[in-house]
């Protein structure tokens, strides 16, 4: 899951090498908490969060597959 987080998060920023991805596992299932640089911020959160939303999307897919529920948060 952390994989599939970071390579998405890379080709969307402009800066790949701030891209910092972790996983924490919780009481309710996974959580990948994506970091970026500051200026990449909005990149990853898109219009009104139309990219965001759609991460979360796809982890929360990708998750369904394993039979866990995955969260994705991006960190400031």
């Amino acid at each position: 899951m952390k994989d599939l987080v970071e390579f998405i998060a890379k080709a969307l920023v402009n800066e790949p090498g701030a891209v910092e991805v972790s996983e924490v596992h919780g009481e309710n299932g996974l959580v990948v908490e994506l970091k970026v640089a500051p200026g990449d911020l909005g990149k990853v959160i898109g219009r009104q969060g139309r990219t965001a939303r759609s991460l979360r999307t796809i982890v929360a897919a990708a998750g369904q597959k394993s039979r866990k529920r995955v969260v994705l948060e991006i960190v400031e």
